[in-house]
């Protein structure tokens, strides 16, 4: 059966790397919520801005992240819901993230004829973070290691971190990446992943508790 996760990394890459060198296709995919309001259309960026990226940096970061977390999430949705379904779930999950954290980035910029973005950061942010809901503690070797954090750190601790840089960068904007939608993207994954295992929740709460009364006593 196929990968989907090696298949969205090489699209990504490819369209974000040929984009780079025809500016044509970065405008007609880039999110632009004023030119979207003005023409009560194109819709089809919501989707398409996530397969670009603003640079080599921006585009590994995206892709290794998505790479890391995406097996452990795409192979319980698989174990619960079988192959078939797992995949379509898992592709709900990644697209789906993309499409909902661009959403207020629409409502908030429709009238500011400056305001563009790009970046599969919803989805990827979504992907990550139904991982973090379903194994939030690593009790192998103290925990995980995630670029660029050079020590192992438990996979919730990660989450906090991630959402305070997600927020410190989009109070500062200037560089095209849409990093409000972390936030968003995480949020659509949590919920989504509750949505279709509740039991995901009580674990959750659980598996930390037992983490901080180990590290307590």
């Amino acid at each position: 059966m196929f990968n989907p996760v090696l298949i969205l990394i090489g699209l990504t890459v490819a369209i974000s790397a040929y984009a780079w060198s025809k500016s044509q296709l970065m405008e007609s995919w880039i999110m632009h919520p004023y030119l979207m309001a003005r023409t009560g259309g194109q819709w089809h960026r919501l989707l398409t801005s996530g397969f670009l990226h603003a640079d080599w940096a921006h585009l590994l970061f995206n892709m290794f992240a998505f790479y890391s977390f995406s097996p452990i999430v795409l192979g319980t949705l698989a174990g619960n819901y079988g192959p078939g379904a797992g995949i379509g779930l898992f592709l709900l999950l990644y697209l789906g993230g993309i499409i909902i954290s661009d959403l207020p980035t629409y409502f908030q910029h429709r009238n500011d004829p400056g305001y563009r973005s790009l970046g599969a950061s919803g989805g990827v942010s979504s992907v990550v973070f139904a991982s973090i809901l379903l194994f939030p503690v690593n009790n192998s070797g103290g925990g995980i290691i995630i670029f660029p954090i050079p020590f192992p750190i438990q996979p919730f601790l990660f989450g906090f971190l991630y959402l305070a840089y997600s927020w410190y960068m989009g109070r500062r904007r200037g560089d095209n990446i849409n990093h409000d939608a972390h936030f968003y993207g995480a949020l659509y994954g949590v919920v989504l992943m509750l949505a279709l295992m509740p039991a995901a929740g009580p674990e959750f709460i659980m598996q930390i508790s037992q983490f901080i009364q180990a590290k307590l006593s």
